[in-house]
């Protein structure tokens, strides 16, 4: 194997413009040619390489060697083109010596190129834009002449003309568009189809009209009127059947029929009952006039009230005792026949109210308010009711009165209407008892209305007692005197009601108080 030479002189010519751009980087002949050997080695390296000849440990010192060889040279053209940038740049850019700077000055700086140029162009009066502008804008401009109202060749001139020619053109189209000569207008059109229309809609309306007017003929069996007439009449007939009494299977002869069965039993239903209120009528009247012979009969209206006032829902809860036969605080005096003690939840807990029953002829209003003054004082009881009996009550006595503490009311144990009488003779002893209890309470307004419920109350039934009394005389106008009565006894009720639930609020008013204490 032949050992190569040191050297070898090589004189090549570059064609391609690659490689003739990239060795042109480089001025200095001596670093072209040491940069071309670097390229020409790495090149037969590589060709080498791609033979299989080449051997790793060589590139790879031959690639350091070069690496290194190129570092330290771009190092060195780095560090002299910094330099030769920084002196073009110092050159132009220097503040204070720069050409960049100067030329600045000089162009923008007072009295300048600029400011002596624009002074030149856009000046006031003598600049070139002052002369370019009113040569072609100016008054004797040719665009002025040509925008002139008074050129008969201007621009205005020319759109009036032009606008007259196409107004004039549209409105002979327009009046040849509605002219009844030309048969391709669209008037002419218009009306060719509204007359097909109104032909066609004539036709159509003659066509519905006939079939409407078969509809309501009689000569045609299958019409609507026929078939109407024909329902109405099979209608009429099966409504006739119903309401005849000929056939027995009828709607009227069933209901005739209910009507005789109902009335059948009703009438044996009253004749039964007329019977037996007969025999009642009959053994009331032995027992009335049994109890009236009888030296019994005042006790036995007192026992009727004591069993009546036990069953009074206002006193419900209070105690209510028949001590008619039992002396009281007075020495050998019974005066005073019912007690009721009102119970601890009421208002006026432990309140005595006496009541004196009497169904004795000519009793005074006057002796019974002294017999009820006996009777608080022996019972001691706060509040006294004496109760007439309706059959022998005076004539002038009211059916519910009130004298201070006293109260006087008529009673009938036989009439039922007369027991709202004695249920508000009972509730306004009770409010007298809370009035008594807390005259010094502070709730005056509960008092007021409480007092107005009591006089309301009064007037209400005086106005019963005498309408009660004018229809037991006037038969003929008993309905509507009956009817009246009704509406004040709701009236009285409803004031019995307001006077309940006064006594209420006294009762929660004292328990209140009571609970505070």
């Amino acid at each position: 194997m032949v050992a190569p030479a040191e050297t070898l002189p090589l004189i090549l010519e570059v064609r391609d413009p690659e490689v003739i751009e990239e060795l042109s980087k480089f001025p200095d002949e001596r670093e072209r040619n040491l940069y071309a050997l670097a390229a020409l080695r790495i090149g037969i390296l590589a060709l080498r390489q791609a033979r299989g000849d080449l051997d790793k440990q060589t590139i790879r010192a031959e690639a350091d060697r070069l690496l290194s060889t190129l570092r330290e040279r771009l190092e060195s053209h780095q560090q002299s083109l910094a330099q030769q940038i920084e002196s073009a740049l110092k050159q132009y850019f220097d503040p204070q010596s720069g050409q960049l700077h100067q030329r600045i000055q000089r162009l923008i700086g007072q009295n300048g190129e600029l400011e002596q140029f624009l002074r030149q162009y856009i000046g006031q009066q003598d600049s070139e834009l002052c002369k370019t502008l009113a040569a072609h804008l100016g008054k004797d401009s040719p665009l002025m002449q040509y925008l002139s109202p008074e050129q008969r060749n201007g621009l205005l001139a020319l759109v009036q003309e032009l606008l007259e020619t196409k107004l004039t053109e549209q409105r002979e189209h327009v009046l040849r568009q509605f002219s009844l000569d030309n048969r391709d207008g669209a008037l002419c059109r218009f009306l060719d189809e509204l007359q097909k229309h109104q032909e066609q809609v004539a036709g159509d309306l003659q066509t519905k009209i006939a079939k409407v007017v078969d509809e309501f003929s009689l000569d045609r069996q299958d019409s609507a009127l026929s078939r109407l007439v024909r329902n109405v009449e099979e209608a009429q007939k099966k409504i006739i059947e119903q309401f005849s009494l000929d056939k027995g299977d009828s709607a009227l002869s069933r209901l005739r029929q209910e009507l005789i069965d109902t009335l059948e039993k009703l009438r044996n239903a009253q004749q039964v009952f007329q019977e037996e209120v007969k025999k009642e009528l009959a053994a009331l009247q032995a027992r009335r006039q049994e109890m009236q012979r009888s030296t019994q009969h005042g006790l036995q209206f007192e026992q009727a009230l004591f069993e009546q006032l036990k069953q009074e829902p206002c006193l419900h809860g209070h105690l209510v005792e028949f001590v008619g036969n039992e002396t009281g605080k007075t020495s050998r005096s019974k005066v005073g026949d019912i007690v009721i003690v009102l119970n601890n939840d009421h208002a006026a807990a432990g309140a005595r109210i006496v009541i004196e029953a009497k169904e004795k002829r000519d009793y005074t209003q006057r002796k019974a308010i002294e017999e009820l003054e006996q009777a608080r004082q022996n019972r001691e009881a706060q509040i006294g009711v004496f109760v007439f009996s309706g059959k022998y009550a005076p004539n002038n006595i009211r059916p519910l009165d009130r004298w201070d503490c006293d109260i006087i009311t008529v009673w009938d144990a036989e009439d039922p209407s007369t027991d709202i009488y004695l249920r508000a003779a009972i509730l306004l002893a009770q409010a007298l008892c809370v009035r008594q209890a807390k005259q010094e309470s502070a709730a005056a307004i509960e008092m007021r209305a409480l007092g107005e419920a009591i006089e309301a109350l009064q007037k209400s039934i005086q106005s019963l007692d005498k309408i009660e009394k004018s229809a037991s005389t006037i038969r003929t106008q008993s309905e509507e005197i009956l009817k009246e009565a009704n509406k004040l006894r709701e009236t009285i009720a409803k004031q019995l009601q307001t006077l309940q639930r006064c006594l209420e609020g006294w009762r929660s008013l004292c328990n209140f108080q009571n609970t505070r204490t």
